[in-house]
């Protein structure tokens, strides 16, 4: 059974970077065709996919993040993670890691449970 745990701090000042590690269990980041993604849900919002590192260490991040964003991991500790940076408190959101599972088609099988990140001065 594969597990993801988030974590890092619950608040962030505005102008700082944002940092999380999702920690992975049962499972290696390094399998083929796994993808290891961020994806964050605002207050009163929907989802919102910021992007992901694949088994391959390659990255891709949502375009509209792309220039503050940056996924890295360590296959050491089976980990990866987020930085935003240049936060505003429009990037207040409860953050998740999730697995996509490319291996027939596309979806996510399993998910961190999410760790809130309050942007505040």
């Amino acid at each position: 059974q594969v597990q993801l745990q988030e974590s890092g701090p619950g608040l962030v000042k505005p102008s700082q970077t944002l940092s999380l590690t999702c920690t992975v269990s049962g499972g290696s980041i390094t399998t083929n065709y796994y993808y290891w993604s961020w994806i964050r849900q605002p207050p009163g919002k929907g989802l919102e996919w910021i992007g992901y590192i694949a088994y391959s260490g390659s990255t891709y991040y949502s375009p509209s993040l792309k220039s503050r964003t940056s996924i890295s991991r360590d296959t050491s500790k089976n980990q990866f993670t987020l930085q935003l940076s240049s936060v505003t408190p429009e990037d207040t959101a409860v953050y998740y890691c999730a697995r996509l599972d490319r291996n027939y088609s596309d979806y996510y099988d399993y998910w961190g449970q999410g760790t809130q990140v309050t942007v505040s001065s």
